[in-house]
């Protein structure tokens, strides 16, 4: 349940937009639309990934190992569901993880040079897709959008901080 003091809109227009960000928000999560894009987006290879598992792999295709304390706080999630994720990876052939040398407590992950690859090919995917997206506004619109998402992403995480 959510709580704290509720924002009061000083209009039905300042009421109407705010209502325009939740159609938007929800459409950007279950539109019609999301499926393809989401195949769009995620498949590639003979084994479809999970958006959980594409979140995974990106990050692990940005550094040579990981701590899975540190995947888990870097996806924000808790660490049993990057287990799982990492799990599913491991199981396609596109993660490994190993003892830390340092500390045998400690479980070290990285992607294998096959999730290095699929990494590759899913990010130049994205890039061709969020290109054509972007067409669509003119330069000094994508910087505002840019600032705006980053702002309202971090207006989220504030909230839910404050949950």
């Amino acid at each position: 349940m959510l709580t704290g003091s509720p924002i009061v809109f000083e209009s039905d227009e300042e009421l109407a937009v705010a209502m325009r960000v939740g159609r938007a928000w929800r459409e950007l999560r279950r539109g019609a639309a999301m499926g393809k894009l989401r195949d769009a987006m995620f498949t590639s290879g003979d084994a479809p990934l999970e958006p959980g598992q594409i979140d995974s792999l990106d990050l692990l295709a940005q550094r040579p190992e990981w701590r899975m304390s540190e995947l888990a706080e870097a996806l924000r999630v808790d660490p049993s569901t990057a287990t799982r994720a990492v799990q599913r990876l491991e199981k396609v052939g596109l993660a490994k993880r190993l003892p830390c040398n340092a500390d045998g407590r400690v479980v070290m992950v990285s992607a294998t040079p096959e999730g290095q690859a699929r990494h590759d090919e899913l990010a130049a995917a994205r890039r061709v897709l969020l290109a054509s997206m972007l067409s669509e506004f003119e330069p000094a619109e994508r910087v505002q959008l840019a600032e705006y998402l980053d702002r309202f992403v971090q207006a989220l995480d504030r909230f839910v901080d404050d949950i």
